[in-house]
């Protein structure tokens, strides 16, 4: 599933090229993703400018003067500008045009959406996120005082939503092994210097993903049709039984909250004691 990076990656790809641009036609070939697409809701912006293009966790937001079109990419969905030449492939399901230039939808598991709202700070999707982990509102003592009392997996709550966004399966499992933290580690049990570490790694992780274009796992491809490579510097995820490139040990993998979670026993031991 694409995550932050992928989004912010495709979000600083398209921008330049819709940005402060009218919709002048919209193509809805396939309705029926994750959730049925409001057509008549988005024909009633053709003839707007686009006042920006946002992300807001790993959704994008393209919004309007009177509302708000919010795009989640799903486990293989794609952004892409293409010329008015560009044929249709399989998979694609929806376009907006900005005169000559389109943005297509490619999503062959349909898993995605597109979405349409008045007010998005105040939609079910948005309103209880927490923090951007990129922003100054995510800080060593936030993390603090949000972990201090609890007792689930440290992986589990990087993954909460609702304590930061944006942290998916692959950077959880990449910052907690930079900070040697092992992942079924309680979140009250974590010291100041493990959480300080912890926070510095997030920030590190998720803005060279970023630089480096995002993951090529599974279907992502940047906006300009290129894989990101991102994944060519993984530390532990996906690499199960394979060295650890600090100390050689066969990389592990469990499951934690459903999620394969890929840790170096070595380097990030369950209850290493006060720090």
């Amino acid at each position: 599933m694409p995550e932050l990076p992928e989004v912010e990656t495709t979000r600083r790809g398209i921008a330049p090229y819709i940005d402060q641009q009218q919709l002048t036609h919209a193509i809805i070939r396939q309705a029926r993703l994750r959730y049925p697409i409001p057509v008549e809701q988005v024909n009633c912006l053709i003839g707007q400018v686009l006042v920006s293009v946002e992300r807001r966790a790993k959704y994008l937001l393209l919004k309007f003067n009177t509302s708000t079109l919010i795009i989640h990419l799903g486990m293989s969905g794609s952004l892409r500008i293409v010329s008015q030449e560009a044929e249709w492939r399989k998979h694609d399901h929806w376009q907006l045009a900005f005169g000559s230039v389109l943005l297509r939808y490619h999503d062959p598991r349909r898993f995605g959406f597109l979405i349409a709202c008045d007010s998005v700070e105040q939609h079910g999707l948005i309103i209880k996120l927490g923090p951007e982990p990129l922003s100054d509102a995510f800080s060593t003592q936030y993390l603090q005082s949000k972990l201090a009392k609890r007792r689930a997996p440290i992986k589990t709550s990087l993954m909460n939503n609702e304590l930061v966004v944006g942290i998916g399966n692959i950077y959880a499992c990449e910052s907690l092994f930079l900070a040697g933290i092992h992942p079924l580690t309680p979140c009250h049990q974590l010291t100041p210097t493990q959480l300080c570490l912890l926070h510095g790694h997030i920030q590190a992780t998720l803005n060279r993903a970023i630089a480096q274009g995002g993951s090529t796992l599974r279907d992502f491809l940047n906006p300009d049709g290129q894989p990101g490579y991102f994944a060519q510097t993984l530390n532990v995820y996906g690499r199960a039984q394979q060295p650890c490139h600090q100390c050689g040990t066969p990389i592990d993998n469990l499951r934690i909250g459903g999620r394969s979670s890929y840790y170096c026993p070595q380097c990030q031991p369950l209850n290493p004691g006060k720090q």
